[in-house]
């Protein structure tokens, strides 16, 4: 006789018999998870483990999403630079496909979303900066600090601080006044540090007065090395032609509509003239980093709750191979192969659930401690907590079907013979 046909008639007779409530089932159960404490911790570290990770993975990943977009924000979020477009002219060199407006800086002031704007230009045909005027053919020739020109609005426009003096203003550039601002490395070099003697500059042999020290920028670190004139000075007196850029401050979350928006202001006919360089949108940067952060947290997080998996499948098959005796007399006393199978299924879910539990308070004290110490303002979705119980669940679930399975298919006689 095969043991399906043993276990079938096992289970007709068992019908004649008292059978088990259900609420018997599942208290016996919960007998059997908390009979051996030592050994459930030991099958709860690998569940808790994956499922601490799963729940600091969600709370991670939205709260550095937070910082990192918090950072670009108050950066590199928040400029856009217009420069005119390039094409291939003949003999493969490139030539400027359009020219910046002089006046471009009020044709996109009262776009939505820009908060400043300023030209700039580099004025790379000087070669010639000094304090004095001094011509000694046998003085060795050292390189000048870069000259550029910019719109009295560039202050502002790139976040920039005056250590000592002031910036130029729009009288100055309307007149063409011969001043300049010096970046800080640029009034080291020439040894420039204080400017209330309203110190002078040479360039290209003419007198500038220094008016202002640059100390500190948020963008265009380069400004620092440089000394920087007014646009209509660097026409009037040093042949400038044309800008580089038009550099636009805006809003959070304006670099789409703004990026759109200025060429064609600029020209209305051509505006695919021009090339824009803006930041993606705070969301799809914050969504960005969330996914990057996810896929490498959960691959962790899947990893453990495999372990923990495995570890209550291990833990089960021991139990049941224990409990043989038991098993054969539950069966004797009338308990049908579905009511073994559902008891070690509930302590495999059981076990499921603890751990979960577990590891959900692991995870939250987790997220809270790293906010903590770096000063972050944690952040976590309402459902991954329920989440995580559930995921504990469903581990145990399926770890438990084949012990449950295996015990189900035990044959009370030939469990007592063994016990």
């Amino acid at each position: 006789m095969s043991k399906r046909s043993k276990a079938s008639n096992t289970d007709k007779a068992a019908s004649a018999a008292p059978t088990i409530s259900r609420s018997d089932l599942i208290r016996e159960s919960l007998e059997g998870v908390g009979a051996r404490p030592s050994r459930l911790l030991i099958t709860l570290a690998g569940t808790v483990l994956g499922i601490a990770s799963l729940v600091a993975t969600i709370g991670f990943a939205q709260t550095a999403g937070g910082q990192i977009a918090q950072q670009f924000d108050a950066l590199s979020a928040t400029r856009v630079t217009v420069e005119p477009g390039k094409a291939k002219a003949a003999g493969g060199k490139e030539r400027a496909t359009a020219r910046l407006p002089w006046d471009a800086v009020d044709r996109v002031a009262g776009l939505a979303g820009v908060e400043h704007a300023a030209l700039y230009a580099k004025l790379d045909s000087v070669k010639n900066v000094t304090t004095v005027q001094v011509n000694d053919p046998s003085a060795a020739s050292k390189a000048a600090p870069p000259v550029v020109a910019a719109s009295p609005e560039l202050l502002e426009t790139v976040a920039g601080h005056i250590g000592a003096g002031r910036f130029f203003d729009a009288g100055h550039d309307e007149r063409g006044d011969r001043v300049v601002v010096l970046g800080k490395n640029a009034a080291e070099r020439l040894g420039v540090n204080r400017v209330t003697g309203q110190p002078a500059i040479f360039i290209e042999e003419r007198a500038y007065t220094v008016i202002g020290i640059l100390d500190k920028v948020g963008t265009r670190n380069t400004l620092l090395d440089s000394v920087i004139v007014p646009v209509n000075t660097a026409r009037g007196e040093l042949a400038l032609s044309t800008v580089n850029s038009l550099d636009i401050r805006i809003a959070v979350g304006a670099g789409e509509v703004v990026a759109r928006q200025a060429p064609i202001a600029l020209d209305p006919n051509a505006p695919d003239a021009y090339k824009v360089s803006a930041p993606s949108s705070a969301n799809a940067l914050r969504e960005g980093v969330e996914a990057d952060v996810n896929v490498l947290f959960l691959a962790i997080g899947i990893v453990a709750l495999i372990g923990g998996g495995i570890g209550i499948a291990s833990v089960t098959l021991m139990s049941v191979t224990e409990r043989r005796g038991e098993i054969g007399l539950r069966r004797a006393l009338g308990a049908r192969t579905r009511d073994i199978a559902g008891q070690f299924m509930i302590e495999s879910v059981t076990t499921g659930v603890l751990g979960g539990l577990m590891g959900v308070v692991v995870g939250l004290f987790a997220l809270i401690g790293v906010c903590l110490v770096q000063q972050w303002t944690p952040v976590l979705a309402p459902w991954a907590a329920p989440l995580g119980v559930a995921v504990g669940a469903l581990v145990g679930l399926a770890a438990g079907s084949y012990p449950a399975l295996k015990a189900a298919r035990i044959e009370p006689v030939d469990a007592l013979r063994d016990a």
